[in-house]
């Protein structure tokens, strides 16, 4: 059993869970600071959202699997390309995902909205287009992913959406203060896209995927990496001073995580190895998903 259940996980990517739950922890904790916080509307966001990213790790493994894009690429092994899951049982794992991902979100938007059909009918599009765009990263000839569009799904889906739409879920509105936390959140989602592009910039350009990396260039990749970190810094501090977050204890944290993402800039800046730029993925997503608990930290208890 466990031969059979190892490739999979391999498959899901755990490692990128954090970084797909981070804005939902915000969303909903910022809920729970308004007392319009529900445990079951958190439990099936979260759940929603690991469906999908895990339907994205699996459509992404077997899209670039049969294109032959992962035949040279560093990092976590793709089970496609290594011929650990054929591609006939991948696409059953795909069609199992996106059920599970359907059914979370049916039930999702039930429990959120009940009657009103206006906000249902929104959030079941919002629903269909991300397992549509879980799936379409890598998947079939006009792949967006491979046309450099990857970066601004990821901002809209994992920022905007995963944290000023949950908020919604629980309030059917809108709290504009949270527009900050959400880019911050997208910023530094898209850096860890163009992080992994970056270490996979020679081999996307063999395969004709057309990153943004790859249409920057290894230079200018970088330039435009220190720009969304410091668009991440930006946001981080446009919220604290607007919401006065001022506990010693929240500066010491808030200041802590701007340091650590400075460094990451120099970080990036000295390293051009694809190796090493591996290694920088896993304190980014983390780092992200530590800013989003001293953001839900803060709203908990205040």
């Amino acid at each position: 059993m466990a031969k059979i259940l190892i490739p999979w996980i391999k498959a899901a990517r755990l490692r990128t869970i954090p970084l797909s739950v981070s804005g939902i922890l915000i969303g909903s904790f910022a809920a729970y600071a308004d007392e319009l916080f529900n445990i079951y509307i958190f439990s099936l966001a979260i759940c929603t959202t690991i469906s999908y990213q895990i339907l994205s790790n699996f459509a992404n493994d077997f899209g670039d699997g049969i294109k032959g894009t992962d035949k040279n690429r560093v990092g976590p092994t793709r089970l496609i390309q290594s011929g650990q899951i054929s591609k006939a049982n991948m696409i059953i794992g795909i069609k199992i995902s996106v059920f599970i991902s359907f059914v979370l979100t049916a039930i999702l938007i039930f429990i959120s909205f009940k009657g009103d059909l206006v906000n249902m009918t929104l959030f079941f599009f919002l629903g269909v287009l991300a397992i549509f765009s879980a799936i379409k990263y890598t998947v079939g000839k006009n792949a967006y992913g491979y046309l450099g569009f990857g970066d601004f799904f990821v901002f809209i889906f994992f920022g905007l959406v995963s944290v000023m739409g949950s908020y919604f879920l629980y309030s059917s509105d809108l709290k504009v203060d949270l527009i900050f936390p959400s880019m911050t959140v997208g910023f530094l989602s898209v850096a860890v896209l163009n992080l992994n592009n970056m270490r996979d910039i020679r081999n996307d350009m063999l395969s004709k995927k057309n990153t943004i990396a790859v249409k920057l260039g290894a230079k200018n990749s970088k330039i435009y990496h220190y720009i969304l970190i410091l668009l991440s810094v930006i946001n981080i501090l446009i919220f604290y001073f607007n919401t006065e977050q001022g506990s010693l204890l929240n500066v010491v944290m808030i200041v802590s995580v701007i340091a650590v993402l400075f460094y990451h800039i120099f970080q990036v800046y000295v390293f051009s190895d694809e190796i090493d730029f591996d290694k920088l993925l896993k304190p980014l997503v983390l780092t992200t998903f530590f800013y989003s608990l001293i953001i839900s930290s803060n709203y908990i208890l205040n």
